[in-house]
């Protein structure tokens, strides 16, 4: 019925010329019909009015001016001169004239032609009675013919008239009855119409709808599995209409953000390999080399046992670091690597570092970023307990609140000051540059944290100015088993 190509608003146009073309010609034909109706009905009537006024008064007025002609001479010849009679005949004829004219039966015109030739004898009797009585004829004589031509006269003709007049609302009865009958006929059509045009809209409609419906369904389902994660998933484009051109760019839509997608992924595992190796390569060279040195020194002191110590903590500190390549690893491998790390560190800086551990071993069971703990205390280390002056302390320690786990590194070196700790934070939350050193170790950790577990976990810090800093570290409880 239509192309498939073609476009909604072709479509939509075609559903209403379908129900609009029949529809108007239904309705032209019922006000034509209405109106020959009308001109049938209002013509019948005009004849039987234009009849009617000629039913009673034409013989009543003729026959009184006729008898005042006979009976009285003197307003005989005003009449005449006046041409009453005459004027009153002539009226009359034209009257049934053009009733004849317009006539459309036999019987109507047969009737319409006795009246008039009725009315012209009519005319020649009056003209006798007239000259006779100016000429001062007998009254007798007068009133005879006035009894015999004029009254008989105007009786046949108001039979006549009376006998058209029947003919007439015997039309007009059959007039109604044929308008009866074509209105049943116009109602039988009308339905019928209106049923073919109802059947066709609804057809034509449903094949409307489905084109469009269709397509539009299959495009929710698409949808739908581009918002689970398939980017695969195409839409059939079709050909021409709007529908098509959405569904092509849906399609162009989902192949950029698959890519997008992907090329994210990918750039996600760099990020992860590039950021193990920053990891790695963050570890201080000097404290490798610094701790090189004092085996060195040690081994040449002969202090086996305290070398055996150092290299298995140094040994230790490093298989933890690597991980065999993991991102996660136990609560209990962090704190062996920060244990490993503090324990080297002690040996450096036995003077001015003491250290705690309590973390609960019912958290051993739980997984942690890789590398979460340890710059936490190296950041405690250089930038708090090294710039004070005498035994400095640092504190490590864990719970589980709910259904997240809070890891806290306290020391209480020479902490900070409110416009220093102020900004710190804004570094570690990312509102600023990184320009100062303090919060690049703190910075790089919130990252991380946020990265694989999202932004509602990461950092809080706080600390009193000469008295200690805190920095605490939340992250979900998940369980080792979980692991990827």
């Amino acid at each position: 019925m239509w192309k498939k190509d073609s476009s909604i608003k072709k479509r939509l146009n075609m559903l209403l010329l379908v129900c609009l073309i029949p529809l108007t010609v239904m309705i032209v034909y019922l006000l034509s019909l209405v109106r020959q109706f009308s001109l049938r009905y209002d013509a019948v009537v005009e004849n039987i009015s234009k009849a009617n006024a000629y039913n009673i008064d034409f013989k009543k007025d003729i026959d009184y001016i006729m008898y005042i002609i006979v009976a009285n001479a003197e307003r005989a010849e005003e009449l005449v001169d006046t041409e009453q009679p005459h004027l009153m005949i002539e009226e009359a004829r034209e009257v049934f004239q053009g009733l004849y004219e317009t006539a459309d039966a036999d019987y109507a015109r047969n009737r319409l032609k006795g009246i008039l030739k009725s009315l012209n004898t009519l005319e020649d009797r009056v003209e006798e009675i007239e000259a006779d009585a100016l000429a001062g004829g007998s009254y007798d004589i007068n009133m005879g013919r006035l009894d015999l031509n004029i009254r008989i006269l105007t009786e046949l003709i108001q039979e006549q008239i009376q006998k058209y007049i029947y003919y007439e609302t015997t039309n007009l009865e059959a007039l109604r009855e044929g308008i009866r009958a074509d209105v049943d006929q116009a109602v039988w059509m009308g339905g019928g119409i209106f049923a073919v045009i109802l059947a066709g809209a609804l057809f034509i409609s449903r094949r409307i709808m489905t084109g469009i419906t269709e397509p539009i369904r299959n495009l929710c389902e698409v949808t739908a599995l581009a918002g689970s994660g398939d980017f695969a998933v195409r839409a059939r484009e079709g050909s021409g209409d709007e529908l098509a051109v959405l569904n092509a760019s849906f399609n162009q839509m989902v192949e950029r953000i698959g890519n997008l997608v992907e090329d994210i992924r990918v750039e996600q595992l760099n990020l992860r390999a590039t950021e193990l190796k920053l990891l790695q390569a963050q570890i201080n060279p000097h404290f490798l080399y610094n701790t090189l040195d004092t085996i060195i020194w040690l081994a040449e002191a002969g202090e086996k046992e305290q070398v055996v110590m150092m290299v298995s903590a140094l040994s230790d500190f490093f298989r933890t670091t690597l991980s065999k390549g993991r991102d996660y690893i136990s609560v209990q491998e962090e704190e062996a690597h920060i244990r490993s790390y503090l324990q080297i560190q002690k040996f450096r800086y036995r003077d001015i570092l003491d250290y705690e551990i309590c973390i609960p071993e019912e958290l051993y069971q739980y997984r942690i970023l890789k590398l979460t703990l340890q710059p936490m205390v190296e950041n405690a280390l250089y930038h708090g307990i090294k710039n004070k002056r005498g035994m400095g302390r640092i504190r490590v320690t864990g719970k589980r609140q709910g259904s997240k786990l809070v890891f806290s590194v306290w020391d209480n070196g020479k902490g900070m000051e409110p416009e220093k700790l102020n900004r710190v934070r804004r570094i570690v939350s990312g509102e600023l540059d990184l320009k100062d050193p303090s919060g690049f170790g703190l910075f790089n950790i919130q990252q991380r944290l946020r990265l694989n577990y999202g932004p509602e976990y990461g950092l809080a810090l706080d600390s009193v100015y000469g008295e200690w800093t805190e920095v605490q570290a939340v992250i979900p409880a998940e369980d080792i088993e979980d692991m990827a």
